[in-house]
């Protein structure tokens, strides 16, 4: 006879305070318009097969089978198939919680490969099945279903789990992203933002970083590099004209940032786009 015992601890591990708010399962086929987005709660998005691009305000990402996405709360994102390799994945929409990499704090959102992801795959699936079947109890295996998925992950790729309440939007936080989604194209720096909440400078930068995964400044740029895209693609007008209607000082400033976030100059974007 063979014996094993072995004694369960279950206070060694503060319990996370997350709440599942959603479960889809989606196809992209190329027939719907993938647009950025932003949600107030995190998603976990799992590739199942096929092959795209993740696409965020400030760069683009390439995905496949395996590959698991966390997008922070308020993070623009989206995602696009590769014509002929259809995404399929899963979209868990949980609240309460985020994550940031051990070795890296300051990255957004995360990018996790698993080489073996069989046992993601099927916890997923899964949850997928109790909330379609929505019998009893479903609701609480699925929620139960999802702290093991997040425990896998966080004990596979060494992340720390974050409280959400930690990084809600503040009243001047919203004050600050509206002044900038609004007031792009004009002159701002740190100090206009200063003036703008009444904040001491570098708190009111640390906080809107916590909140959007962003500094002030780099926010600003994205919402520049938005426009510019946009103006690009919708209208005629010149690179120059262009560079003074998104808040550049000047045409070679403006190309030079626009080739360091696009990899391309504009007029290569707009050319680009022209063909496609």
């Amino acid at each position: 006879m063979s014996h094993s015992h072995h004694s369960v601890n279950l206070d060694s591990i503060k319990k996370m305070n997350t709440r599942l708010l959603s479960v889809a399962l989606s196809k992209d086929e190329q027939d719907w318009q993938s647009v950025l987005h932003t949600h107030h709660f995190t998603e976990i998005f799992f590739v199942l097969e096929g092959k795209g691009n993740f696409l965020f305000c400030e760069g683009t990402r390439s995905i496949r089978t395996g590959d698991l996405i966390i997008i922070p709360p308020y993070i623009e994102h989206t995602e696009q198939s590769i014509p002929g390799t259809a995404l399929k994945y899963y979209v868990l929409g949980i609240d309460g919680i985020t994550f940031q990499t051990k070795y890296d704090t300051a990255m957004a959102q995360i990018y996790c490969n698993f080489d073996n992801h069989s046992i993601i795959a099927t916890l997923f699936d899964q949850i997928y099945y109790e909330i379609k079947a929505d019998q009893y109890g479903s609701d609480q295996i699925c929620q139960n279903l999802l702290e093991v998925l997040l425990l896998r992950i966080i004990r596979t790729k060494q992340l720390i789990p974050i409280s959400t309440n930690s990084v809600k939007m503040s009243k001047e936080c919203s004050q600050i992203k509206e002044f900038l989604d609004t007031n792009y194209a004009s002159h701002i720096t740190l100090d206009t933002l200063t003036d703008l909440t009444h904040m001491n400078k570098y708190y009111m930068a640390h906080s809107f970083t916590k909140f959007t995964g962003l500094s002030p400044i780099q926010y600003l740029n994205r919402k520049r590099m938005e426009a510019a895209c946009h103006l690009l693609t919708h209208t005629d007008h010149s690179i120059s004209n262009i560079a003074a209607l998104t808040g550049f000082s000047s045409q070679s400033y403006f190309t030079q940032a626009f080739r360091k976030f696009h990899h391309m100059t504009p007029i290569q974007y707009r050319q680009t786009h022209a063909r496609s």
